[in-house]
C-alpha cells in the first residue's frame, strides 16, 4: 500500500476556549479514520499523517466529517501534501532573514485559487506595514508590525477572495515540513 503524506490544518480550534479539541482525541479520531504515523505539532491544529488516498479534497471531507461527528462542531480543515507545503515555501517571496526570524512572514493558505478578478482587486489595495503576493492557493504575509497587528489577516483575506483559509507562520511552516520528512 503506498502511503502519501499530507498536513492538515484545523482553523480556529483550541482558541479562547473556543472549539476545544485535545491533541491526544484528534490523534485518536484520525486512527479511527484510517490514517497512520499520526504527528500533532502545538494546539492551534497541525497535523502530519500518512494515508493511502491520493486525493487532498477526499482526505479534507474525511476529517471534516470525523471532527463533526467526534466533537460535534464545524471545523474549517485544509489539506496539503507534504510536496505542495514544500512548494508553497519555496514560493515565499519573502525571504529577508530578519523578518523570518522575527516572526514577521505568513502563509495564508487558501482551500482553492481565488477568481482573478478578486485578487486584482485585492492587489490594488495597500496595508500600512504590510506587504503581500498572491500565488496560486497562498497569501503571502511580511506583517512589519507583526501579525496581530495586520489589518491584512485570515478573516479579510477569505471575505475579499471568498474562499476558506488559514494562517501559518513561517516557523510552523518549516516544523511541519521537517516533522513530514
Amino acid at each position: 500500500m503506498d502511503l502519501i503524506t499530507y498536513v492538515a490544518f484545523l482553523r480556529g480550534i483550541n482558541v479562547s476556549g473556543q472549539k476545544k479539541i485535545p491533541m491526544a482525541s484528534l490523534r485518536d479520531l484520525c486512527k479511527i479514520l484510517g490514517l497512520y504515523d499520526i504527528k500533532t505539532y502545538i494546539q492551534s491544529g497541525n497535523m502530519v499523517f500518512k494515508c493511502s488516498q491520493k486525493n487532498t479534497s477526499v482526505v479534507e471531507t474525511l476529517l471534516l466529517e470525523g471532527i463533526q461527528n467526534q466533537f460535534g462542531f464545524d471545523v474549517p480543515v485544509l489539506v496539503k501534501t507534504a510536496a505542495q507545503l514544500k512548494e508553497i515555501i519555496n514560493l515565499n517571496p519573502f525571504t529577508n532573514e530578519e523578518d523570518l526570524s522575527d516572526n514577521k512572514v505568513y502563509f495564508v493558505m487558501m482551500n482553492g485559487i481565488p477568481s482573478k478578478d478578486l485578487v486584482q482587486k485585492l492587489q490594488e489595495k495597500s496595508f500600512v506595514h504590510e506587504d503581500f503576493s498572491i500565488i496560486k492557493d497562498c497569501v503571502y504575509l511580511n506583517c512589519k508590525m507583526g501579525y496581530g497587528k495586520a489589518k491584512l489577516n485570515n478573516n479579510l483575506i477569505e471575505r475579499k477572495l471568498k474562499v476558506i483559509a488559514t494562517t501559518r507562520n513561517y516557523r510552523t511552516m518549516n516544523k511541519l515540513i521537517e516533522m513530514a520528512e
